[in-house]
């Protein structure tokens, strides 16, 4: 019998290259169903790390870019008109729950701290989902488990996680590769050669440096293989970081033109 979650099953395997130990990490977290929250930069990972452990663990992947509209209903569900009236239909946590999915929660804090108290019930020993609207509490399916992430240095105060909600979940703390590691990917995701790779990952580790010194967030692993990509489809290596890593990353002119030269430098 065909389940609900069959479509957000990862067929094939994402291509994700391990920084230390947090495919055995999340696999022994996975084991007792622990919630688990992933701390890091933007483009650092993060996602694709989910990914590839919902495709070796076999488990589908319910994923919500959580936002500051973003309602309870919109996670649990709500009653809605049909043809035969009105029916419930339930929001993506709430088929996680029921199924046995791993529901990802992306940048957690950006949603309303009224809207995701609803996942209170679900990180601690009781592990259920009450539908207040629906008159039902659902309890978890044995293979349900509930991951978040955030970027705990960019969020302001009152974004960021409250600690009764913190404490509810084990954590793994990500961070851009070390160059070796960075190169190599950059390279397999953009499909460039190294050489060019590494240039790109130089630049990126400049811009690193200048965050909170003009930048909010440095150039990420993700726009060095937007970059490594339309550099492979023509662009020169220049006009490629122009629109990548410095029109993205500022809208200051000075930290615009220092980045600027920066790329010059390295490309000539």
């Amino acid at each position: 019998m065909q389940s609900p979650l069959d479509a957000h099953l990862i067929r094939s395997e994402p291509f994700y290259q391990p920084s230390g130990e947090e495919i055995e990490c999340y696999e022994r977290a996975y084991r007792h169903r622990l919630p688990l929250m992933l701390k890091g930069p933007t483009g650092c990972g993060k996602t694709r790390f989910v990914e590839y452990m919902a495709w070796k663990l076999q488990r589908p992947l319910v994923t919500l870019a959580c936002n500051e509209d973003m309602t309870a209903s919109d996670l649990v569900g709500r009653y809605l008109l049909d043809a035969q009236g009105t029916a419930w239909h339930d929001g993506p946590l709430t088929l996680a729950v029921r199924h046995g999915g791993i529901c990802y929660l992306d940048e957690v804090v950006e949603a309303r701290q009224d809207t995701t108290v609803v996942i209170h019930p679900l990180t601690d020993a009781r592990r259920i989902l009450p539908l207040d609207k629906k008159g039902e509490v659902i309890q978890a399916h044995p293979d349900f488990q509930l991951v978040v992430s955030y970027n705990p240095g960019y969020q302001s105060s009152a974004k960021d996680m409250k600690a009764s909600t913190r404490q509810r979940f084990a954590a793994l703390e990500f961070d851009y590769p070390d160059t070796e590691t960075e190169v190599a990917i950059v390279a397999q995701e953009a499909g460039i050669d190294a050489a060019l790779a590494r240039q790109l990952v130089t630049i990126a580790q400049c811009t690193r440096a200048l965050k909170q010194r003009g930048l909010d967030e440095g150039a990420s692993t993700r726009v060095l293989i937007y970059a490594g990509v339309l550099v492979r489809d023509g662009l020169t290596p220049t006009q490629s970081c122009e629109m990548t890593l410095v029109r993205a990353l500022t809208d200051d002119p000075d930290m615009a033109q220092a980045i600027r030269d920066f790329v010059k430098a390295q490309f000539g």
